[in-house]
């Protein structure tokens, strides 16, 4: 009994994901190892489901009561998931969870899975500072044309802004992500590390 618990207590972490244990990458950086936490973007994407589901309730309960509906709901919602979308975004790149293609990364050498991990997190950034970008270009045009949006009336940028500001953030997630590859691969080939090419 006392074997079991410390074979437990030795093993490799493991994540469960629709009840089936997975364990969880070598590479993954702990939330502890980061200057700027990524429970921050958790904790932002909590307070956004929390406000979706409210707005959808009071909508729904409104359209049940009176057969009419508020007319903000649908605009600030499309809204609320956008930015739930690029803050998920941002935490998964952070902690390395974001969408690849692991027959290739997999078939290979430490280093080698080192240097596409390197390739992957440069591209990422380079699309989400390319994102940032266009997104100052429509904030500006919005704010300068005075548009405003069709369900409230309110200042259209006062929406657009958010997607150069968390397309920003995540390209910092991702030029951190390949300083850790960058380093880790240093460490490797300082060791003599496996598979070194």
């Amino acid at each position: 009994m006392v074997q079991d618990n410390e074979a437990r207590r030795d093993a490799v972490p493991q994540h469960v994901v629709d009840s089936v244990v997975i364990p969880e990458a070598a590479d993954e950086a702990r939330d502890s190892e980061f200057r700027i936490s990524p429970r921050i973007e958790d904790w932002i994407g909590v307070i956004v489901m929390v406000l979706l589901v409210a707005i959808t309730f009071a909508n729904v309960v409104v359209r049940y009561f009176t057969d009419e509906s508020f007319a903000w709901t649908e605009e600030f919602s499309v809204f609320l998931m956008i930015v739930l979308a690029l803050v998920a975004g941002s935490a998964a790149v952070a902690r390395d969870r974001n969408i690849r293609i692991e027959f290739f990364f997999e078939r290979g050498s430490a280093a080698r899975q080192k240097r596409l991990a390197i390739v992957s997190a440069l591209g990422v950034a380079v699309m989400f500072l390319a994102l940032a970008v266009l997104g100052v270009r429509i904030t500006w045009d919005e704010y300068a044309f005075g548009e405003t949006s069709p369900g409230i009336g309110v200042p259209s940028w006062w929406y657009s802004i958010w997607l150069p500001v968390l397309s920003a953030a995540i390209v910092l997630r991702a030029l951190a992500l390949a300083w850790r590859n960058v380093r880790a691969l240093r460490a490797l080939s300082e060791q003599g590390g496996e598979g070194v090419q």
